[in-house]
Protein backbone atom coordinates (compact mmCIF):
# COMPACT_ATOMS: atom_id res chain seq x y z
CA UNK A 1 0.00 0.00 0.00
CA UNK A 2 0.99 3.59 -0.75
CA UNK A 3 0.87 4.20 3.40
CA UNK A 4 3.70 1.62 4.00
CA UNK A 5 5.95 4.11 2.18
CA UNK A 6 8.26 6.18 4.09
CA UNK A 7 8.38 9.09 1.53
CA UNK A 8 4.63 9.32 2.14
CA UNK A 9 4.34 8.82 5.66
CA UNK A 10 7.24 11.46 5.71
CA UNK A 11 5.72 14.03 3.30
CA UNK A 12 1.91 13.89 5.17
CA UNK A 13 3.74 14.20 8.75
CA UNK A 14 5.69 17.42 7.19
CA UNK A 15 2.53 19.06 5.56
CA UNK A 16 0.47 18.17 8.75
CA UNK A 17 2.55 20.15 10.70
CA UNK A 18 3.23 22.72 8.67
CA UNK A 19 -0.29 23.19 7.74
CA UNK A 20 -0.89 23.03 11.75
CA UNK A 21 1.83 25.79 12.21
CA UNK A 22 -0.36 28.06 9.42
CA UNK A 23 -3.70 27.03 10.90
CA UNK A 24 -2.84 28.29 14.29
CA UNK A 25 -0.60 31.39 12.94
CA UNK A 26 -3.40 32.30 10.71
CA UNK A 27 -6.07 31.83 13.97
CA UNK A 28 -3.87 33.90 15.98
CA UNK A 29 -3.88 36.58 13.79
CA UNK A 30 -7.16 36.47 13.37
CA UNK A 31 -7.81 37.06 16.67
CA UNK A 32 -5.08 39.93 17.20
CA UNK A 33 -6.99 42.14 14.53
CA UNK A 34 -10.20 41.37 15.96
CA UNK A 35 -8.99 42.23 19.61
CA UNK A 36 -7.23 45.25 17.90
CA UNK A 37 -10.21 46.68 15.93
CA UNK A 38 -12.93 46.18 18.94
CA UNK A 39 -10.57 47.49 20.81
CA UNK A 40 -10.34 50.89 19.08
CA UNK A 41 -14.37 50.98 19.26
CA UNK A 42 -14.54 49.95 22.87
CA UNK A 43 -12.15 53.13 23.86
CA UNK A 44 -13.93 55.27 21.52
CA UNK A 45 -17.51 54.42 23.47
CA UNK A 46 -15.97 54.47 27.10
CA UNK A 47 -15.47 58.31 27.41
CA UNK A 48 -18.24 59.41 29.19
CA UNK A 49 -21.03 61.46 28.12
CA UNK A 50 -21.95 64.75 29.15
CA UNK A 51 -25.63 63.47 31.25
CA UNK A 52 -26.91 67.45 31.94
CA UNK A 53 -26.06 68.06 27.97
CA UNK A 54 -27.99 64.49 27.23
CA UNK A 55 -31.09 64.91 28.96
CA UNK A 56 -31.62 68.55 27.28
CA UNK A 57 -30.46 67.30 24.02
CA UNK A 58 -32.21 63.78 23.65
CA UNK A 59 -35.97 63.57 22.27
CA UNK A 60 -38.57 61.26 23.02
CA UNK A 61 -38.12 59.65 18.85
CA UNK A 62 -35.66 58.17 17.53
CA UNK A 63 -33.47 59.58 14.38
CA UNK A 64 -32.26 58.25 11.64
CA UNK A 65 -28.44 59.22 12.48
CA UNK A 66 -26.80 62.73 14.48
CA UNK A 67 -26.42 65.67 12.69
CA UNK A 68 -22.85 66.11 13.88
CA UNK A 69 -20.15 63.95 13.97
CA UNK A 70 -19.89 59.94 13.43
CA UNK A 71 -22.76 57.99 13.26
CA UNK A 72 -23.95 57.05 16.75
CA UNK A 73 -26.53 56.16 19.06
CA UNK A 74 -26.68 57.50 22.44
CA UNK A 75 -30.66 56.71 24.82
CA UNK A 76 -31.49 56.62 28.38
CA UNK A 77 -32.89 53.87 29.54
CA UNK A 78 -34.71 53.97 32.87
CA UNK A 79 -35.58 50.97 35.70
CA UNK A 80 -38.61 51.61 36.13
CA UNK A 81 -39.95 51.83 32.92
CA UNK A 82 -40.31 55.28 31.77
CA UNK A 83 -39.75 55.66 27.96
CA UNK A 84 -36.27 55.94 26.71
CA UNK A 85 -34.71 59.53 25.47
CA UNK A 86 -32.90 59.03 21.80
CA UNK A 87 -30.24 60.92 20.60
CA UNK A 88 -29.74 59.22 17.50
CA UNK A 89 -31.26 55.62 15.96
CA UNK A 90 -33.42 53.43 18.64
CA UNK A 91 -31.06 50.66 20.11
CA UNK A 92 -32.44 46.90 20.90
CA UNK A 93 -33.12 47.02 24.99
CA UNK A 94 -32.15 43.76 26.63
CA UNK A 95 -32.87 42.62 29.57
CA UNK A 96 -29.22 43.38 31.24
CA UNK A 97 -29.50 46.97 30.25
CA UNK A 98 -32.96 46.86 32.44
CA UNK A 99 -31.08 45.52 35.33
CA UNK A 100 -27.53 47.91 34.77
CA UNK A 101 -30.30 51.11 35.21
CA UNK A 102 -32.20 49.29 37.90
CA UNK A 103 -28.79 48.40 39.79
CA UNK A 104 -25.74 49.95 38.09
CA UNK A 105 -22.71 48.51 36.52
CA UNK A 106 -21.69 48.77 32.92
CA UNK A 107 -22.11 45.72 30.52
CA UNK A 108 -20.01 45.98 27.17
CA UNK A 109 -21.72 43.80 24.28
CA UNK A 110 -22.48 43.23 20.54
CA UNK A 111 -26.20 44.67 19.80
CA UNK A 112 -28.29 45.92 17.04
CA UNK A 113 -30.78 48.59 16.47
CA UNK A 114 -34.10 48.08 16.45
CA UNK A 115 -34.15 48.29 12.35
CA UNK A 116 -31.39 45.13 12.59
CA UNK A 117 -28.11 46.98 12.20
CA UNK A 118 -24.79 45.32 13.81
CA UNK A 119 -23.90 47.87 17.15
CA UNK A 120 -21.28 47.84 19.95
CA UNK A 121 -23.03 49.34 22.94
CA UNK A 122 -22.05 50.00 26.10
CA UNK A 123 -24.44 50.36 28.87
CA UNK A 124 -23.16 51.98 32.30
CA UNK A 125 -25.37 53.58 34.80
CA UNK A 126 -25.18 57.08 35.38
CA UNK A 127 -27.62 57.50 38.01
CA UNK A 128 -30.52 56.06 41.09
CA UNK A 129 -32.97 53.89 38.23
CA UNK A 130 -31.17 55.69 34.91
CA UNK A 131 -28.42 53.99 32.71
CA UNK A 132 -27.10 55.49 29.56
CA UNK A 133 -26.48 53.25 26.11
CA UNK A 134 -24.08 54.79 24.19
CA UNK A 135 -23.19 52.69 20.34
CA UNK A 136 -21.54 52.40 17.56
CA UNK A 137 -22.17 50.86 14.03
CA UNK A 138 -19.90 47.99 13.72
CA UNK A 139 -20.90 46.86 10.39
CA UNK A 140 -18.05 47.90 8.25
CA UNK A 141 -15.83 46.11 11.48
CA UNK A 142 -17.46 42.95 10.63
CA UNK A 143 -16.99 43.08 7.00
CA UNK A 144 -13.96 43.96 7.93
CA UNK A 145 -12.99 40.85 10.09
CA UNK A 146 -14.76 38.40 7.37
CA UNK A 147 -12.59 40.19 4.14
CA UNK A 148 -9.58 39.42 6.81
CA UNK A 149 -10.50 35.69 7.99
CA UNK A 150 -11.48 35.00 3.78
CA UNK A 151 -8.09 36.35 3.30
CA UNK A 152 -6.40 34.33 6.00
CA UNK A 153 -8.07 31.25 4.87
CA UNK A 154 -6.31 31.72 1.22
CA UNK A 155 -3.49 32.35 2.07
CA UNK A 156 -3.81 29.02 4.86
CA UNK A 157 -4.71 27.01 1.79
CA UNK A 158 -2.28 27.79 -0.10
CA UNK A 159 0.29 27.30 2.27
CA UNK A 160 -0.90 23.79 3.10
CA UNK A 161 -0.26 23.38 -0.54
CA UNK A 162 3.32 24.64 -0.17
CA UNK A 163 3.88 22.48 2.72
CA UNK A 164 2.46 19.41 0.97
CA UNK A 165 4.70 20.46 -1.79
CA UNK A 166 8.13 21.34 0.25
CA UNK A 167 7.37 17.79 2.53
CA UNK A 168 7.56 15.98 -1.05
CA UNK A 169 10.67 17.60 -1.48
CA UNK A 170 12.30 17.32 1.46
CA UNK A 171 10.94 13.44 2.04
CA UNK A 172 12.90 13.03 -1.45
CA UNK A 173 15.93 14.81 -0.82
CA UNK A 174 16.16 13.51 2.76
CA UNK A 175 15.54 9.68 1.93
CA UNK A 176 18.01 9.41 -1.37
CA UNK A 177 20.59 8.09 0.77
CA UNK A 178 18.55 5.84 2.07
CA UNK A 179 16.92 4.96 -1.17
CA UNK A 180 20.57 4.43 -1.76
CA UNK A 181 21.40 1.87 0.78
CA UNK A 182 17.80 -0.46 0.21
CA UNK A 183 18.50 -0.47 -3.46
CA UNK A 184 22.28 -1.50 -2.02
CA UNK A 185 20.82 -3.86 0.15
CA UNK A 186 18.28 -5.47 -1.96
CA UNK A 187 21.75 -5.80 -4.80
CA UNK A 188 23.41 -7.84 -1.92
CA UNK A 189 20.30 -9.77 -0.72
CA UNK A 190 19.78 -10.60 -4.73
CA UNK A 191 23.35 -11.43 -5.78
CA UNK A 192 25.18 -11.69 -2.20
CA UNK A 193 27.81 -8.95 -3.65
CA UNK A 194 29.46 -8.00 -0.35
CA UNK A 195 31.88 -6.11 -2.15
CA UNK A 196 28.85 -3.59 -2.89
CA UNK A 197 29.83 0.29 -1.15
CA UNK A 198 27.92 2.95 -0.93
CA UNK A 199 28.94 6.38 -1.47
CA UNK A 200 29.07 8.49 1.99
CA UNK A 201 29.23 12.04 2.33
CA UNK A 202 28.44 14.38 5.40
CA UNK A 203 28.56 13.76 8.98
CA UNK A 204 24.69 13.48 9.61
CA UNK A 205 23.04 10.25 10.44
CA UNK A 206 22.41 8.87 7.43
CA UNK A 207 26.27 9.06 6.49
CA UNK A 208 26.53 7.17 9.43
CA UNK A 209 24.24 4.58 8.65
CA UNK A 210 25.78 4.30 5.19
CA UNK A 211 29.33 4.13 6.71
CA UNK A 212 27.85 1.26 9.07
CA UNK A 213 26.79 -0.42 6.05
CA UNK A 214 30.09 -0.34 4.55
CA UNK A 215 31.70 -1.30 7.47
CA UNK A 216 29.76 -3.96 8.15
CA UNK A 217 29.52 -5.64 4.13
CA UNK A 218 33.30 -4.83 4.75
CA UNK A 219 33.46 -7.35 8.01
CA UNK A 220 31.16 -10.05 6.26
CA UNK A 221 33.58 -10.04 3.08
CA UNK A 222 36.35 -10.56 5.45
CA UNK A 223 34.53 -13.23 7.15
CA UNK A 224 33.85 -14.84 3.80
CA UNK A 225 36.79 -14.89 2.78
CA UNK A 226 38.46 -16.40 6.14
CA UNK A 227 35.59 -18.82 6.20
CA UNK A 228 36.55 -19.75 2.42
CA UNK A 229 39.88 -19.50 3.16
CA UNK A 230 39.75 -22.06 6.23
CA UNK A 231 37.51 -24.50 4.51
CA UNK A 232 40.47 -24.48 1.44
CA UNK A 233 43.21 -24.64 3.60
CA UNK A 234 41.51 -27.58 6.17
CA UNK A 235 40.78 -29.89 3.00
CA UNK A 236 44.24 -29.06 1.92
CA UNK A 237 45.61 -30.31 5.75
CA UNK A 238 42.80 -33.11 5.76
CA UNK A 239 43.91 -34.57 2.01
CA UNK A 240 47.49 -35.84 3.32
CA UNK A 241 46.31 -37.45 6.31
CA UNK A 242 43.58 -38.94 4.60
CA UNK A 243 45.32 -40.30 1.65
CA UNK A 244 47.81 -41.67 3.69
CA UNK A 245 44.79 -43.59 5.95
CA UNK A 246 43.56 -44.86 2.54
CA UNK A 247 46.59 -45.98 0.91
CA UNK A 248 47.94 -47.95 4.23
CA UNK A 249 44.52 -49.67 4.78
CA UNK A 250 43.93 -50.22 1.11
CA UNK A 251 47.40 -52.17 1.38
CA UNK A 252 46.65 -54.24 4.35
CA UNK A 253 43.12 -55.10 2.66
CA UNK A 254 44.99 -56.22 -0.57
CA UNK A 255 47.05 -58.41 1.41
CA UNK A 256 44.62 -59.77 3.17
CA UNK A 257 42.01 -60.29 0.23
CA UNK A 258 45.02 -62.03 -1.83
CA UNK A 259 46.48 -64.33 0.41
CA UNK A 260 49.23 -62.80 0.90
CA UNK A 261 50.21 -61.77 4.71
CA UNK A 262 52.43 -58.89 5.09
CA UNK A 263 55.77 -59.32 7.20
CA UNK A 264 55.00 -58.91 11.00
CA UNK A 265 57.01 -56.00 11.08
CA UNK A 266 55.91 -54.40 7.74
CA UNK A 267 52.22 -54.46 8.87
CA UNK A 268 53.33 -52.98 12.63
CA UNK A 269 54.53 -50.15 11.05
CA UNK A 270 51.65 -49.99 8.91
CA UNK A 271 49.39 -50.22 11.69
CA UNK A 272 51.49 -47.27 13.91
CA UNK A 273 51.84 -45.39 10.77
CA UNK A 274 47.56 -45.53 10.56
CA UNK A 275 47.17 -45.17 14.68
CA UNK A 276 49.99 -41.38 14.29
CA UNK A 277 47.86 -40.38 11.15
CA UNK A 278 44.08 -40.84 13.13
CA UNK A 279 45.96 -38.76 15.72
CA UNK A 280 47.38 -36.18 13.81
CA UNK A 281 43.74 -36.06 11.89
CA UNK A 282 41.82 -35.78 15.57
CA UNK A 283 44.24 -32.98 16.70
CA UNK A 284 43.42 -31.06 13.09
CA UNK A 285 39.94 -31.84 13.61
CA UNK A 286 39.88 -30.82 16.97
CA UNK A 287 41.73 -27.25 16.33
CA UNK A 288 39.55 -26.81 13.62
CA UNK A 289 37.25 -26.89 15.80
CA UNK A 290 38.59 -24.47 18.51
CA UNK A 291 38.88 -21.67 15.65
CA UNK A 292 35.77 -22.09 14.35
CA UNK A 293 33.83 -21.49 17.85
CA UNK A 294 31.48 -18.60 17.99
CA UNK A 295 30.39 -16.27 20.74
CA UNK A 296 27.59 -18.63 21.69
CA UNK A 297 30.18 -21.27 21.65
CA UNK A 298 32.61 -19.74 24.06
CA UNK A 299 32.85 -20.42 27.45
CA UNK A 300 31.86 -18.22 30.00
CA UNK A 301 34.63 -15.77 31.49
CA UNK A 302 35.78 -16.10 35.03
CA UNK A 303 38.18 -14.89 37.48
CA UNK A 304 41.43 -17.22 37.96
CA UNK A 305 44.94 -18.03 38.84
CA UNK A 306 46.71 -17.94 36.04
CA UNK A 307 49.43 -19.52 37.30
CA UNK A 308 47.20 -22.15 38.34
CA UNK A 309 45.90 -23.20 34.26
CA UNK A 310 50.08 -22.74 33.47
CA UNK A 311 50.68 -25.53 36.05
CA UNK A 312 47.91 -27.95 34.61
CA UNK A 313 49.62 -26.85 31.11
CA UNK A 314 53.06 -28.37 32.60
CA UNK A 315 51.84 -30.87 33.97
CA UNK A 316 49.78 -31.86 30.80
CA UNK A 317 53.29 -31.26 28.39
CA UNK A 318 55.52 -33.02 31.00
CA UNK A 319 53.40 -36.50 30.19
CA UNK A 320 54.13 -36.08 26.82
CA UNK A 321 57.63 -35.93 27.46
CA UNK A 322 58.48 -32.02 27.54
CA UNK A 323 61.29 -31.14 29.75
CA UNK A 324 59.76 -28.37 31.46
CA UNK A 325 61.27 -25.32 34.36
CA UNK A 326 58.85 -23.29 35.70
CA UNK A 327 59.54 -20.24 37.88
CA UNK A 328 55.89 -18.79 38.47
CA UNK A 329 54.47 -16.03 40.46
CA UNK A 330 50.26 -15.56 41.79
CA UNK A 331 48.44 -13.68 39.03
CA UNK A 332 44.26 -13.83 38.56
CA UNK A 333 42.98 -12.99 35.63
CA UNK A 334 39.37 -12.86 34.36
CA UNK A 335 39.11 -15.50 31.03
CA UNK A 336 38.44 -19.15 30.05
CA UNK A 337 40.69 -21.75 32.00
CA UNK A 338 40.42 -24.34 29.23
CA UNK A 339 40.71 -22.02 26.30
CA UNK A 340 43.93 -20.38 28.36
CA UNK A 341 45.29 -23.83 29.09
CA UNK A 342 45.18 -25.20 25.63
CA UNK A 343 47.23 -22.01 24.34
CA UNK A 344 49.48 -21.90 27.12
CA UNK A 345 50.31 -25.91 26.41
CA UNK A 346 50.25 -24.97 22.66
CA UNK A 347 53.08 -22.89 23.54
CA UNK A 348 55.42 -25.24 25.33
CA UNK A 349 54.40 -28.16 22.97
CA UNK A 350 55.60 -25.92 19.87
CA UNK A 351 58.63 -25.02 22.29
CA UNK A 352 59.49 -28.45 22.65
CA UNK A 353 59.27 -29.48 18.69
CA UNK A 354 61.79 -26.98 18.14
CA UNK A 355 63.81 -28.16 20.71
CA UNK A 356 63.91 -31.69 21.09
CA UNK A 357 65.98 -33.23 24.52
CA UNK A 358 66.29 -29.66 25.41
CA UNK A 359 64.43 -27.82 28.35
CA UNK A 360 61.63 -25.12 27.78
CA UNK A 361 61.73 -22.35 30.29
CA UNK A 362 58.22 -21.36 31.73
CA UNK A 363 57.82 -18.29 33.62
CA UNK A 364 55.13 -15.89 34.85
CA UNK A 365 56.00 -12.31 36.38
CA UNK A 366 53.56 -9.26 36.75
CA UNK A 367 51.49 -11.05 34.19
CA UNK A 368 53.57 -11.41 31.58
CA UNK A 369 54.08 -15.28 30.65
CA UNK A 370 56.83 -15.94 28.93
CA UNK A 371 57.72 -19.25 27.24
CA UNK A 372 61.27 -19.47 26.02
CA UNK A 373 63.17 -22.58 23.95
CA UNK A 374 66.75 -23.16 22.53
CA UNK A 375 66.19 -24.43 19.21
CA UNK A 376 67.23 -23.03 16.01
CA UNK A 377 64.71 -19.98 16.21
CA UNK A 378 62.76 -18.60 12.98
CA UNK A 379 64.04 -16.09 10.42
CA UNK A 380 62.96 -12.60 11.15
CA UNK A 381 61.06 -12.25 8.15
CA UNK A 382 59.00 -14.97 8.71
CA UNK A 383 57.67 -13.93 12.58
CA UNK A 384 54.87 -11.77 10.91
CA UNK A 385 53.69 -14.88 9.64
CA UNK A 386 53.79 -17.38 12.51
CA UNK A 387 49.91 -16.55 14.00
CA UNK A 388 48.19 -16.98 10.65
CA UNK A 389 46.18 -19.87 10.41
CA UNK A 390 47.86 -23.19 8.44
CA UNK A 391 51.01 -21.12 8.08
CA UNK A 392 53.80 -23.22 8.75
CA UNK A 393 57.89 -22.46 8.19
CA UNK A 394 59.47 -24.21 5.42
CA UNK A 395 62.21 -25.71 8.07
CA UNK A 396 59.31 -27.35 9.98
CA UNK A 397 57.23 -28.65 6.95
CA UNK A 398 58.63 -32.06 7.88
CA UNK A 399 57.62 -32.24 11.61
CA UNK A 400 54.02 -33.11 12.75
CA UNK A 401 51.64 -30.59 13.24
CA UNK A 402 48.85 -28.64 11.55
CA UNK A 403 49.55 -25.53 11.25
CA UNK A 404 47.17 -24.01 13.72
CA UNK A 405 48.58 -24.40 17.63
CA UNK A 406 49.36 -20.57 17.51
CA UNK A 407 46.52 -19.59 15.26
CA UNK A 408 44.79 -20.92 18.50
CA UNK A 409 47.00 -18.95 21.04
CA UNK A 410 46.32 -15.73 19.55
CA UNK A 411 42.42 -16.68 19.35
CA UNK A 412 42.33 -17.67 23.18
CA UNK A 413 44.58 -14.60 24.35
CA UNK A 414 42.64 -12.03 22.64
CA UNK A 415 39.57 -13.67 23.90
CA UNK A 416 40.86 -12.70 27.48
CA UNK A 417 41.38 -9.36 26.88
CA UNK A 418 45.80 -9.73 26.65
CA UNK A 419 48.48 -10.07 23.85
CA UNK A 420 51.03 -12.51 22.31
CA UNK A 421 54.47 -12.32 21.30
CA UNK A 422 56.72 -14.06 19.03
CA UNK A 423 60.26 -13.08 18.85
CA UNK A 424 63.41 -14.55 19.04
CA UNK A 425 65.56 -14.97 22.30
CA UNK A 426 68.87 -13.42 22.67
CA UNK A 427 71.34 -17.02 22.60
CA UNK A 428 69.04 -18.46 19.94
CA UNK A 429 65.49 -19.88 20.16
CA UNK A 430 62.24 -18.53 20.00
CA UNK A 431 60.78 -16.29 23.60
CA UNK A 432 56.74 -16.78 23.23
CA UNK A 433 55.60 -13.55 25.59
CA UNK A 434 51.47 -13.23 26.50
CA UNK A 435 50.48 -10.18 28.21
CA UNK A 436 47.33 -10.46 30.47
CA UNK A 437 44.99 -7.81 32.18
CA UNK A 438 44.70 -9.27 35.99
CA UNK A 439 45.93 -8.39 39.75
CA UNK A 440 48.36 -10.01 42.29
CA UNK A 441 45.38 -11.42 44.11
CA UNK A 442 41.83 -12.77 43.37
CA UNK A 443 38.96 -9.61 43.51
CA UNK A 444 36.93 -11.60 46.07
CA UNK A 445 40.01 -10.98 48.28
CA UNK A 446 40.60 -7.66 48.02
CA UNK A 447 37.12 -6.56 48.42
CA UNK A 448 37.37 -8.46 51.70
CA UNK A 449 40.84 -6.68 52.89
CA UNK A 450 38.72 -3.07 51.73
Amino acid sequence: MIWNSLRTRLTLLVGIAVSLAIAISAGACFMIVRHQLYDQVDRELRHPSDLPWLQRSCGPKPVSERPYGPPQSTQIVYGDGRPTCYLGTALTITQDDLTIAAKGGYHLHNGTTTDGRPMRILTQGVGPGMAVMDAKPIGQLQNTLRNVALLLGVVSALGVLGAASAGLLIGRAALRPVGRLTRAAEHIAETEDLGTRIPVQGGDEIARLGRAFNAMTAALAGSRERQRQLVADAGHELRTPLTTLRTNIDLLLRSEQTGRSLDPAAKERLLVNVKAQFAELSTLVADLLQLARGENDREPPAELGLHEVVTAAVERARLRGAQVVTDLTPWYVVGGAASLERAVLNLIDNAAKFSPGGQVEVTLEDGRLTVRDHGPGIPEEELPNVFERFWRSPSARGLPGSGLGLAIVAQAVQESGGAVHLANAPGGGIVATIDLPGNLTRHSESDKSS
